[in-house]
């Protein structure tokens, strides 16, 4: 990569002029006026030394920018001290060509190469509708899970769904009091999982105005942990394969497949004997009849793991599925996709682990994410009142379809345009849901991005088996060219630093940019001119090398990549 030719070249000028090493920063400058890569390592000098920053940049400036290769084209000083790198055309020819020997591999690195890495996202509650905040889970879930495989790290995707406690045991009483209503098992998915839907809601409402309701609720519970025979675990059972079935529909249209799927109540005994020996280690104390992880121990805040009825909590169940995944993928590192109101409890639970299983320090790692809000505002399962991702899919699906009556086509547009929505903003913020604006084919959306890969595509489809080369030292005949070119190298570097920072966003912003000059070189120039092979070669060798980054970074973030719109 340029980056660490750059890099490469600062260590070695640094040492050659006599100034101390240090740490410094090369990144992508913000407008192309001022090169291709600036560093910062003037100003960091600088502070070391007597040396004003700009001093110390032309004391570097004589010996950067002659690499063997001829890459890095000039090198400027700007500002107070900042070092500006120009890359060459040759550098820009290298990269094109590149882009097309490697294809689909393009803008991979290998910085992780050896590295474990379990993603662990998504988490639904069976018997429970697959509500808005799943998607967003999932969405920085995936995207996640293809940016470490793009560095190389060997990735373990797991999805930790729950299927006991008393919010299953109300849907399951709520699926007893309804009985007449329940739909058959030849009855469509969607039409199935809506009836449990309905009566989870049920049973929440009824468990809340009535105690006899809810010692019903606590008995079904119990008999349900307890796997006694009968017809709560009878409607359990049903109920519970029927969320599944749904949940794997959706994985599919969302692209998903995961390696472990790991149910609640396989922890549960394990998380309980977890805990205990927790408290008889010292780790833990008794409080009330429970089981505690006190402040004192934490040095955050107290949280119950086993509680006075001796059943263990959702933070005993953590403790034995953090055991669970490294023996299932003995793992470097575990990531782990939530709603932030969860960040509380994660810092708890991390601190427990890494006591309590010492081999797992420093390993352990939570990723929140806000809400996805409708315009009418947050929904609510415990109602019924509810947004699903079903719901939300098939209705953008809908809008789609006003557009592209090809349904399976639409149906991709609109995954696209949610996931776009929920991955173009830093993780941790509620994100509003326009359906108008997540649909533009004009702009920061989905659509916007597949439908200028389908219009790249298109272009080399019309130009068939004709041979797109770029020629050294080719006589570019406007900037738009060598913009585009310039644009497309970033892709590797865009790749690896949205990796290092966990930032999906990241390759939103340079895709939608990338896109848009694309499409205004389109509105102003012809491609394919049989008058002028030289330049209907390069011009076909650019958009190849454009439509193969746009097809790699939708891929990272989980996009679907559609040849027609």
């Amino acid at each position: 990569m340029i980056s660490e030719i750059i890099t490469k070249q600062i260590i070695e000028a640094l040492k050659r002029s006599g100034l101390p090493e240090s740490k410094f920063d090369v990144e992508l400058t913000r407008d192309f006026a001022h090169g291709d890569y600036a560093s910062n390592v003037a100003l960091i000098v600088g502070k070391k030394t007597a040396v004003q920053p700009l001093g110390v940049a032309e004391k570097l400036l004589p010996f950067l920018g002659n690499d063997p290769d001829g890459y890095i084209d000039k090198v400027e000083i700007a500002g107070p001290g900042f070092l500006n790198f120009f890359v060459s055309d040759r550098y820009l020819e290298s990269i094109i060509e590149n882009c097309k020997l490697e294809s689909e591999n393009f803008g991979r690195n290998r910085t992780l190469s050896g590295q474990k890495v379990m993603v662990e996202y998504t988490d639904p509650n069976v018997m429970k509708p697959f509500h808005i905040g799943h998607l967003m889970s999932n969405s920085i879930g995936e995207s996640l899970s293809r940016l470490y495989e793009g560095s190389g790290a060997e990735v373990s995707r797991a999805n930790y769904f729950s299927d006991t406690g008393l919010a299953i045991a109300k849907a399951v009483w709520g699926m007893k009091e309804m009985k007449q209503t329940m739909p058959p098992e030849s009855a469509d998915i969607v039409e199935r999982t809506d009836f449990l839907g309905k009566a989870y809601a049920f049973g929440v409402k009824q468990a809340e105005e009535s105690e006899s309701t809810l010692n019903e609720v606590k008995e079904i519970n119990r008999q349900i942990y307890l796997a006694l025979q009968g017809e709560p675990l009878e409607l359990y059972r049903i109920g519970r394969r029927w969320s599944l079935e749904h949940f794997d529909l959706l994985y599919r249209k969302l692209g998903s497949n995961f390696d472990h799927l790991i149910p609640e109540s396989e922890v549960a005994k394990s998380g309980l004997e977890m805990s205990w020996q927790a408290l008889k280690d010292g780790i833990f104390a008794e409080s009330e009849g429970a089981v505690v992880y006190p402040e004192s121990k934490s040095g955050l805040h107290t949280r119950v793991f086993v509680t006075k009825e001796q059943l263990p909590t959702y933070e005993a169940k953590e403790l034995a599925l953090a055991k669970k995944k490294y023996e299932l993928f003995p793992f470097d590192q575990s990531v782990s996709i939530t709603g932030n109101e969860q960040n509380d409890y994660f810092k708890v639970v991390i601190k427990a682990i890494e006591e309590i299983i010492p081999n797992l320090k420093d390993k352990y790692k939570h990723i929140s994410h806000g809400m996805l809000r409708l315009p009418t505002g947050k929904m609510s399962s415990r109602t019924g009142n509810v947004i699903t991702g079903e719901s939300l899919i098939a209705e953008v699906t809908q809008n789609a379809t006003q557009k592209n009556a090809d349904h399976e086509v639409a149906e991709k547009v609109a995954v696209g345009a949610i996931k776009y929505s929920i991955l173009k903003q830093q993780p941790g913020k509620d994100i509003i849901f326009d359906f108008e604006k997540s649909l533009s084919l004009e702009g920061d959306s989905g659509p916007y991005l597949q439908y200028s890969y389908a219009r790249a595509t298109s272009v080399l489809a019309k130009a068939g088996e004709r041979d797109a080369n770029i020629r050294m030292h080719a006589n570019y005949t406007n900037d738009g060219e060598k913009k585009l070119m310039r644009l497309i190298s970033r892709w590797p570097t865009i790749l690896i630093q949205a990796q290092q920072h966990l930032a999906p966003q990241n390759i939103c912003t340079y895709l939608i940019e990338l896109a848009g000059e694309f499409n205004s070189f389109y509105a102003s120039n012809v491609i394919i001119n049989p008058e002028e092979r030289e330049t209907t070669e390069l011009r076909l060798a650019i958009t190849s090398a454009l439509a193969q980054v746009l097809a790699n970074g939708l891929w990272t973030l989980g996009i679907p990549v559609l040849d027609r719109m």
